[in-house]
């Protein structure tokens, strides 16, 4: 009778076949991206794209993105964690509505979002008694830096939602029932037990906003528009260098956004995504 190895072998041979089949279609899409940073890289030089970089214009795009970014990725971790947190943990009328709520700006098209954003505060019962109200203390919302944060905000926090709540689902509630045997309370429990160990996830929660909000574009030319030194970042500075004609500035504003993008992957895949997304993860 043959041992387990000889009816191995068989199988093993057999595979390979449709193992290098999914190899080359999903290769494809692979060298497709590859192709696209290399021709990005190769259209260019490292001269221009520090030409491009030390434009005033394009420096004030970046100052805004880093601080309209790190507003936004903050304020998704303020709405992440309770949402993340009752979603996972509890159960309640209207749960599954909320759950489809959160997707509404994953799934609409970015200028939907933008378009929806812009008659909301247009609304008289709407946001348009808080842009008055903002505009009264000198600080209007519409088509300025506040704008644009909200804008990336809209989008952003529905990913630090979903990766608190797949979080919450990685912890063992056993550890917080533990805490509120001991008498603390829940809010306690929740501080002291569940959140700590839950900082991995919103590292990696914030990241994600961060990196959302840094390419978001529809939403922000719709609300805030595309004004040089007002409400440009690197996103609509990309558009703003291609409607003059500026073609090598947009690719080098391009690669800075890849370059972030990329460092962002790797800070999120090294210290995030992995030990926050590994099943079976005990506390």
């Amino acid at each position: 009778m043959p041992g387990p190895s000889a009816s191995k072998k068989p199988r093993a041979s057999s595979d390979w076949p449709f193992l290098a089949c999914l190899a080359v279609i999903g290769g494809t899409y692979l060298v497709l991206i590859v192709a696209m940073v290399l021709a990005d890289l190769a259209f260019t030089s490292p001269s221009e794209i520090w030409g491009a970089l030390s434009r005033r214009e394009i420096q004030y795009a970046i100052k805004l993105s880093l601080f309209s970014c790190t507003a936004a990725a903050l304020l998704s971790i303020l709405v992440g964690i309770p949402l993340g947190y009752l979603l996972s943990r509890e159960c309640f009328p209207g749960k599954g509505m909320i759950d489809a709520i959160i997707d509404i700006p994953i799934v609409l098209p970015p200028l939907v979002i933008g378009l929806s954003l812009l008659i909301l505060f247009q609304v008289k019962l709407g946001g348009k008694s808080i842009e008055e109200w903002f505009q009264a203390a000198g600080m209007p919302v519409t088509f300025q830096v506040p704008s644009v944060i909200l804008a990336q905000f809209a989008v952003a926090a529905a990913f630090a939602v979903r990766t608190m709540r797949v979080t919450f689902d990685q912890i063992n509630p056993r550890a917080e029932q533990v805490a509120l045997t001991l008498g603390c309370s829940r809010a306690q429990a929740f501080w002291r037990v569940t959140l700590p160990e839950a900082r991995r996830g919103v590292f990696t929660a914030a990241t994600l906003a961060w990196a959302r909000s840094l390419g978001e574009f529809g939403p922000i030319l719709v609300f805030s528009g595309a004004t040089r030194m007002r409400t440009e970042v690197l996103s609509t500075t990309v558009f703003l260098e291609l409607s003059v004609g500026s073609l090598r500035a947009a690719v080098a504003v391009s690669l800075l956004m890849i370059a972030t993008a990329v460092v962002v992957l790797v800070i999120v895949r090294g210290f995030g995504l992995q030990p926050v997304f590994r099943k079976g993860t005990e506390p």
